[in-house]
């Protein structure tokens, strides 16, 4: 685990393997979120990017017998 250090200016740097393991670029956009005791950074991605990510997902619904 990394430990990071924030600057006089709140500034944080993200570690080379964290950027490279998640693909992040220079100018990629993270939304913030505070979540109880912890901030956590999402990269925000191109909608086209997702295409496929769920490929072979089962989308069948169990219904009850009246719902058919």
């Amino acid at each position: 685990m990394d430990t990071i250090k924030i600057s006089p200016k709140y500034q944080v740097v993200i570690p080379r393997k964290v950027r490279e393991a998640m693909d992040l670029k220079p100018g990629t956009r993270l939304q913030v979120v505070q979540f109880n005791d912890r901030i956590e950074l999402i990269p925000l991605r191109n909608v086209k990017s997702l295409r496929g990510s769920l490929a072979g997902l089962d989308t069948r619904v169990p219904r009850d017998d009246d719902r058919v």
